[in-house]
């Protein structure tokens, strides 16, 4: 019997196609605390982040035999997480403005600008929330994650090149949104 906490990726993988829900189940407690780091930079606190991560594992399940191997199954899971987070992100746009009746970036400031900050670090976040979907996706896994500039575009299956221009991107419009208006104190 195949002992899942020392065996590899690749060996947890092998040993759960051929039907060892043990070794699927070793997969999932080795990759579920960092999905869950992801999913949650990219839609913020609350219970989306549960089913997003049941519906990448569930996607994973049906999808073990046809998963080549071309990238690692880590970087497998972050690019069916990031895609799920995406699903939510859009679905929660399209109901804010069915029901607010605001276009795109009105949408996405409602969104971020719904619940006053608390302190610093939520400052932050609902800065971060209003960045775009591609802007937002490569600082959580980038900054948050602290994935390397190659895993990310890996991740996002992107080029080298496009990550480092949407985080230069992203970066200098949080830089903007955090900064204080004239008059006012820099939240501490």
């Amino acid at each position: 019997m195949l002992d899942t906490r020392d065996a590899s990726d690749e060996e947890l993988l092998e040993a759960a196609r051929k039907g060892d829900q043990r070794a699927f189940r070793g997969l999932v407690d080795r990759h579920h605390e960092a999905l869950a780091r992801t999913v949650a930079g990219m839609l913020g606190p609350g219970d989306a982040i549960d089913d997003v991560l049941q519906e990448v594992f569930v996607q994973f399940y049906k999808n073990l035999t046809v998963f080549r191997g071309d990238s690692s199954v880590k970087t497998y899971l972050n690019r069916i997480a990031i895609n799920r987070s995406l699903d939510v992100l859009r679905r929660r746009r399209r109901r804010l403005k069915r029901f607010v009746g605001l276009d795109e970036a009105g949408a996405n400031q409602f969104a971020a600008e719904s619940a006053e900050p608390s302190g610093p670090d939520e400052t932050v976040w609902k800065a971060v929330d209003r960045l775009s979907d591609d802007q937002k996706a490569v600082v959580t896994l980038r900054l948050v994650d602290g994935y390397t500039t190659q895993e990310t575009a890996e991740i996002l299956g992107v080029r080298y090149g496009t990550v480092l221009s949407r985080l230069s991107r992203a970066s200098e419009n949080l830089r903007m949104m955090l900064q204080p208006a004239p008059g006012e104190d820099r939240p501490t």
